[in-house]
């Protein structure tokens, strides 16, 4: 079985991969740490010229692993938010052009992450959003910004409120992803892509993703300087969330609307 989260470089691209598969790629704290560790060491690297970020198995990521959150108290469940905050950050923080390879799903904090990336290259049967709101999840500012900064407020509220999985196609006309492809076709588009950067100036890549991030940034700082919230509503998270597990925690019977 492959490494929980691995980070390898070829022809000056680094890829981000995690998970096996198996529950979604629903991440635990531990896992959340690894992908964090690895964009931190990944942004000294002047060598690389584009990240590239997927999950294994042929899906993104379903969030985190809400097993870890069935007997934890309130204090541990927002530090292991808290340690999602961080990996999402340590990928947004990268100087270099990144992108999200979306396949199966990108639910709740696996939306989160492929909106911390730069850009998001997903395949036709795709599924993307936020369904927390059925588990007692409350959103953290920092969630809420990135997908308000997408697909504006009024999108965002609707998005937040239903708690539905866009498909890709609509995802990419709300403006939340960037470019959804026919299924068999993903890898050959991201090939596509990375060949095209390839022919630019690098310094000038970079240059240009610091030019429009700096725009938002004293917004993003603002957010991230704010002290946590609690993580759940303690009145109805552990009845939704054991209810949930019940119904979806055996390995491999996972559904897109459970994890966070």
């Amino acid at each position: 079985m492959p490494e929980a989260v691995s980070a390898e470089v070829r022809d000056h691209v680094a890829t981000i991969a995690f998970g096996a598969g198996q529950r979604l790629n629903a991440l635990g704290t531990h896992q959340w740490e690894e992908l964090g560790r690895a964009a931190r060491k990944l942004a000294n690297e002047h060598s690389v010229r584009a990240v590239v970020v997927r999950g294994r198995g042929g899906v993104f990521c379903a969030g985190s692993d809400l097993r870890e959150w069935e007997h934890a108290s309130a204090d541990q469940m927002t530090q292991s938010l808290g340690v999602m905050e961080q990996a999402l950050q340590a990928i947004e923080d990268l100087p270099m052009p990144t992108v999200a390879v979306l396949e199966g799903i990108a639910a709740g904090g696996g939306c989160q992450l492929a909106l911390a990336c730069d850009l998001q290259l997903a395949a036709a049967s795709a599924r993307i959003g936020m369904p927390v709101s059925r588990l007692g999840i409350l959103v953290p500012p920092s969630f809420a910004i990135r997908l308000a900064m997408r697909i504006g407020p009024a999108r965002t509220k609707d998005l937040l409120y239903s708690g539905r999985l866009l498909p890709a196609k609509e995802a990419q006309d709300a403006g939340l992803i960037t470019t959804a492809v026919p299924d068999g076709e993903l890898d050959a588009a991201l090939a596509q892509l990375l060949d095209a950067w390839a022919d630019l100036d690098q310094p000038s890549l970079r240059a240009a993703k610091a030019a429009v991030d700096d725009g938002f940034r004293p917004l993003v700082e603002r957010v991230r300087g704010e002290p946590p919230g609690p993580a759940v509503d303690p009145q109805q998270f552990p009845q939704r969330i054991a209810a949930f597990l019940h119904r979806h925690g055996q390995p491999g019977s996972y559904r897109p609307g459970g994890q966070g």
